[in-house]
């Protein structure tokens, strides 16, 4: 199905050349974001700073950035095995864009967007499971106070269980190659922004309808500091609707709206409760 982009139809080379292609957009996004924010403009954006008083250590950035590492070499090692193995001939990837109605090039990739969301939130839920919690998902929430690193943070069945539903929608879900790279280019951009420790969505966001419909960086956050809250991705709607998103979200994001367009901001500390 891909053999224009099989690397002599060689495994290991497949396997090491998109592990280096992986590393590489790691570093370019979620290092391009730790370098802009929490070293060359550090300053200038500490009203946008979430958990204002508290700091990443160097013990901490080192951990995730091996966590990070270990999960781009696996869930790149976990996509070349279905892609070069005879269950590749199953997969519905195309790459003759006149295969489907140039309109479901940016349809298939929203229901890409929708499905995995879905299937992240029940997941996530799973993983927070006390029985799982400590084996799964710990790792992760080993950063309370998350960096662009954080985003992929995994322990390795918890990058198995992430990069399950990608495995599953390619077999089930024409998509185009072009909308694949685009898929995980913007999974992976949102990864880095929920995670990045700084409320960087706009002014207008507050009172558009998006901000009903997409999660930001202060939502995730608070479920890095509280746990039980706010499972979702990209979007508010599940823990809306099963009532586990915290009640608190809206009033702790205009607090921090409050402290970002304020003239006369001063540094209170951190939220509270």
């Amino acid at each position: 199905m891909l053999e224009k982009f099989d690397i002599d139809n060689n495994f290991v080379d497949a396997d090491i050349f998109y592990t280096i292609i992986n590393i590489f957009r790691y570093i370019f996004i979620a290092g391009g974001a730790y370098l802009f924010y929490y070293c060359l403009f550090k300053k200038k954006y500490e009203k946008n700073k979430i958990q204002i008083n508290e700091t990443i250590t160097n013990s901490e950035l080192k951990r995730e950035l091996l966590a990070s590492f270990q999960t781009i070499v696996v869930s790149t090692l976990f996509v070349i095995i279905f892609l070069y193995t005879p269950l590749d001939n199953y997969a519905k990837v195309y790459l003759n864009i006149n295969d489907y109605p140039l309109w479901y090039i940016p349809v298939s990739v929203i229901i890409y967007l929708i499905l995995q969301d879905t299937y992240f939130y029940w997941m996530h839920r799973l993983i927070h499971h006390p029985k799982l919690f400590r084996y799964v998902h710990l790792v992760h929430h080993k950063s309370n106070v998350i960096s662009p690193f954080t985003g992929y943070t995994f322990h390795i069945f918890e990058t198995l269980f992430e990069t399950l539903i990608l495995i599953v929608l390619l077999f089930i879900i024409p998509i185009h190659l072009i909308d694949i790279l685009l898929y995980i280019t913007i999974g992976f951009i949102n990864v880095v922004y929920i995670h990045l420790g700084y409320e960087i969505a706009p002014k207008w966001f507050r009172h558009s309808f998006l901000f009903k419909v997409f999660i930001s960086s202060t939502h995730h956050n608070l479920h890095h500091t509280k746990f039980k809250y706010n499972h979702g991705l990209y979007f508010r709607f599940w823990d809306r609707l099963m009532k586990t998103e915290d009640p608190h979200y809206v009033d702790v994001y205009d607090t921090i709206q409050e402290r970002r367009f304020s003239k006369n901001y001063k540094n209170v500390g951190d939220f509270k409760d």
